[in-house]
């Protein structure tokens, strides 16, 4: 019996520390358990946290896409009208230089016609000067020569009728000389007075 106490001992001197170590064992893989749990709970909720900052930076990247869209589509708009306004500013510049070389050539002809009408019209100046001189002189002239026949005419009437009778003798014809002398006179007279266009 002894042997069988003395192996009873030994297996409880064997098993006790080997108790007292799965004691130990125990308390460690308790805490380690313990710990693997916070650890889980702390990773989970690191995790839910994680899955939580995921879903708020999907929503704002779906929000960033939608603006981008929206402003690439603004672009696009804003490319058009641009586009669209330089179109119509050169067409409008076309137009304008169209109408412009229309007024240049309108011009043109009428500065030509101004030039004409106003050479015709100093060439109408100078030929009414011209006239306005040469009816000065015809009725200075014509002043002249109704002053001559004027004075014709009263030599003529001063005649006695003696003096008509001799002017008229065809025999000696003294008078007569004197009177066709005095009409060549007059006649000289007149002739100066005539006007010459």
């Amino acid at each position: 019996m002894r042997l069988l106490r003395l192996s009873s001992i030994a297996a409880l001197a064997f098993i006790i520390p080997a108790i007292a170590h799965a004691d130990q064992e125990g308390d460690r893989l308790r805490e380690a358990l313990r710990t693997a749990t916070a650890q889980a709970r702390a990773a989970e909720d690191q995790r839910a946290a994680l899955q939580a900052k995921l879903t708020s930076a999907e929503q704002e990247r779906d929000r960033l896409r939608k603006q981008n869209e929206a402003y690439r589509a603004q672009v696009k708009e804003a490319e058009q009208a641009y586009r669209q306004a330089v179109k119509d500013f050169n067409e409008r510049l076309s137009e304008r230089d169209d109408s412009l070389e229309k007024w240049k050539v309108a011009y043109g002809e009428a500065a030509g016609v101004a030039r004409a009408k106003d050479a015709e019209r100093a060439k109408f100046e100078a030929e009414a000067t011209a006239f306005k001189a040469s009816t000065k002189a015809c009725e200075a002239k014509n002043v002249q020569l109704v002053k001559t026949a004027n004075e014709v005419v009263t030599k003529y009437e001063a005649m006695d009728p003696f003096e008509k009778v001799l002017d008229h003798d065809p025999v000696f014809g003294l008078k007569r000389v004197e009177h066709q002398n005095a009409a060549q006179d007059f006649r000289d007279k007149i002739l100066e007075q005539k006007a010459k266009p």
